[in-house]
């Protein structure tokens, strides 16, 4: 048999442990960077979706403002077109037209 000295278990394990760290350190420093590249992209992007999102909550506002409009001038409408179907406007676009009078209606016109 020979003589050879041997290291204790320990120190060769924590060799070995350091050997797989070295080998694999560029792997490490490679995913970290791609890592940090994503985390960037991501902070980036949020940054112009956030401001894309407000320009889109500005439209939505303006176009619920515009529905709105349109609601209330359709309700106007509505009010005029059965206002054009009574009699109250006849009568009134034949007395501001024509310049009819009722039988009974007693006309004053001033002196000229």
């Amino acid at each position: 048999m020979s003589q050879r000295k041997k290291a204790p278990a320990g120190r060769k394990h924590s060799r070995k442990g350091t050997s797989i760290f070295r080998q694999h350190k560029r792997s490490i420093v490679i995913i970290y960077t791609v890592l940090g590249m994503l985390a960037a992209m991501l902070a980036v992007n949020s940054v112009s979706l956030y401001a894309r999102n407000q320009i889109y909550k500005q439209q939505e506002a303006e176009l619920k403002a515009q529905i709105e409009e349109q609601n209330t001038r359709f309700d106007k409408l509505k009010e005029y077109e059965e206002y054009v179907k009574s009699d109250d406007y006849i009568r009134d676009v034949a007395e501001e037209k024509l310049g009819l009078v009722d039988p009974n209606e007693i006309l004053f016109r001033p002196e000229e």
